[in-house]
């Protein structure tokens, strides 16, 4: 006669443990953060990104445009603006008559994710090269202050925060700039429009 085998009970399972850094957006910003490793904040819900070459956002921040916060991640810079800013972009870009240029300049909004960068701070540790970093890290409460569209029938002013339109300008120029530059093999040349 075969010996019986009392039915096992399955270890409830356990789920696993927040990463540090997705836990401190999640406490400190109140951002929704997506699985990870390495952690992903969702875009389209407390603020949007435009994403662009990190040599024509370095240029960026040399004019004097306001900006929200700025992550580096590899060879893009992630500038975050107001949510609902990615649906305006393509309109926005026709308007300042940008529309048909080969522009790499995106927009990330609902739906998408960044690569978290470490929380501003002492640094727990070194991490890979390519490691998305904050140049100009949040605080809490930021997204009232994001690059934003100014209300209807209202023109942008200090009170409403940085102007939207003033940065996407700033960036399809600083990368039709680095395009061009790019192109020249590194020589940089006069631009007719400068």
């Amino acid at each position: 006669m075969a010996a019986t085998v009392p039915p096992t009970v399955p270890q409830p399972r356990v789920a696993p443990e927040e990463d540090a850094d997705a836990a401190w957006y999640r406490r400190v910003l109140g951002w929704t953060v997506t699985a990870g490793p390495p952690a992903r904040l969702a875009t389209g819900i407390r603020f949007d990104v435009l994403d662009l070459p990190s040599d024509a956002g370095a240029a960026v921040l040399r004019r004097p445009v306001g900006t929200g916060p700025v992550a580096l991640a590899g060879r893009r810079m992630r500038f975050l603006v107001a949510a609902g800013c990615a649906d305006e972009l393509d309109g926005l870009l026709d308007w300042l008559e940008w529309g048909g240029v080969a522009l790499d300049l995106a927009a990330l909004g609902a739906g998408d994710a960044i690569t978290a960068p470490a929380p501003p701070g002492p640094r727990r540790g070194a991490g890979p090269r390519e490691a998305a970093v904050w140049l100009r890290p949040p605080e809490q409460g930021c997204e009232a202050l994001l690059p934003a569209l100014p209300g209807p029938g209202r023109a942008a002013g200090p009170a409403d925060g940085p102007d939207l339109v003033r940065l996407v300008a700033a960036a399809a120029t600083e990368c039709h700039r680095a395009r061009l530059g790019r192109r020249t093999n590194g020589v940089r040349q006069p631009l007719a429009f400068s």
